[in-house]
């Protein structure tokens, strides 16, 4: 194979600890190959579908998108001073309504990413029946390589 190994890498991130250190691995890959990253996150909107009487869904939206953004503003402060070429996207409106994995996968795929970079809180057994894992469902879903970074706290 000639050239880069990776040219677009797209990272999922969600200010936690575990997307940090995602991020910090899609530098490293980045940095050793000269690739744009994709900071990306995605609002997620599962939680809007119930209509639950005096509940007002907006409230959570606000609160996901100045998430999304704080998130994205930590994101592109690291690429910027690690000197990565970067780009940064708020996914306000999902491909998929409540499935965050499609999501992911859908954005990246849009960007033209050819490696795509989550974190993984490594739960297992009935923590991650009750959970979910949205990194498993961007495997199963991804068409495109995907590097998991496991996070510190797993158990």
């Amino acid at each position: 194979m000639a050239g880069k190994a990776y040219n677009k890498i797209a990272v999922a991130v969600d200010g936690s600890g575990t997307s940090d250190l995602a991020l910090y691995e899609a530098i490293r890959v980045a940095s050793g190959s000269g690739a744009t990253v994709l900071a990306l996150y995605v609002v997620d909107n599962g939680v809007m579908l119930f209509d639950a009487g005096f509940y007002d869904p907006t409230q959570i939206e606000r609160a996901y998108l100045d998430s999304g953004k704080k998130a994205l503003e930590s994101a592109a402060r690291l690429l910027e001073n690690e000197g990565v070429t970067f780009e940064t996207r708020l996914v306000s409106d999902p491909a998929v309504i409540g499935d965050v994995a499609g999501s992911i996968n859908a954005a990246a795929s849009e960007w033209g990413a050819d490696l795509l970079v989550i974190g993984t809180h490594g739960r297992r057994g009935v923590r991650r029946l009750v959970l979910g894992s949205v990194a498993e469902a961007v495997i199963r879903q991804s068409t495109m390589p995907v590097l998991l970074v496991r996070g510190k706290d797993a158990d």
